[in-house]
């Protein structure tokens, strides 16, 4: 159980290593990192199926040989699982974003402003997921959590401000699709964060949260 926890602590910080790679690929117009962010992502996809198949492999295990496991170590485990999916569809998005920088590159023109500060959120996010799963740490989640509807507010921002300068003939319809598919996927890691901060909130407390209107619940029991 430790070694896989280490497993999935890592696999976070690689996906945090290919979020960057992608990102400054992307704005420095760097097709060595985005390269790098690709080959990154191809061996994340490979870690997820590994740290699964373990997880499965420990319960399989404690079942053969009778080994009682108590709540805490199932919501452990199942926590492993969820969160390693969540992982591997936040490194799917970077390597998305890393894909486009040949429609970038050949548009010529650079990203606008918004997305740096976007891109940096989102960074942000990541990081502070990292640590909240690293030490289980409830405070860093709910800093996540808390940061979902400002993240969602950007996305919506530049969607509005792409589509509204296409329409103004400011913008060719490859570059409006190609900034529209990068800050979707942005909004799509930060999505991921949240589902990864529920689940440590979940794991240590046993108890779930809901985002409901324009803001989380407090953790409460499942019913």
């Amino acid at each position: 159980m430790a070694r896989l926890k280490s497993e999935l602590d890592q696999q976070a910080r690689s996906v945090q290593a290919a979020i960057e790679l992608a990102l400054d690929g992307a704005f420095d117009k760097d097709a060595s990192k985005a390269r790098h962010a690709l080959e990154l992502e191809s061996r994340i996809d490979r870690e997820d199926i590994r740290i699964e198949r373990a997880a499965v492999a420990v319960l399989h295990e404690a079942t053969t040989q009778g080994v009682r496991l108590d709540e805490p170590d199932v919501r452990m485990v199942l926590t492993i699982v969820k969160v390693n999916n969540e992982l591997e569809r936040i490194a799917d998005s970077a390597a998305t974003i890393a894909e486009r920088l040949p429609d970038m590159t050949a548009i010529g023109s650079a990203l606008p402003p918004k997305f740096r500060v976007m891109s940096n959120s989102v960074i942000g996010i990541m990081q502070t997921t990292c640590t909240a799963l690293a030490h289980m740490d409830l405070t860093a989640a709910q800093v996540v959590l808390a940061s979902d509807d400002a993240t969602e507010a950007f996305k919506q921002a530049i969607l509005g401000d792409t589509m509204r300068q296409l329409a103004a003939g400011q913008h060719t319809v490859e570059y409006a699709m190609a900034l529209a598919s990068i800050a979707s996927n942005l909004g799509r890691m930060a999505d991921h964060c949240t589902n990864i901060a529920e689940q440590v909130i979940y794991v240590v407390t046993g108890k779930v949260v809901r985002h409901e209107g324009d803001k989380w619940t407090k953790p409460e029991e499942v019913a």
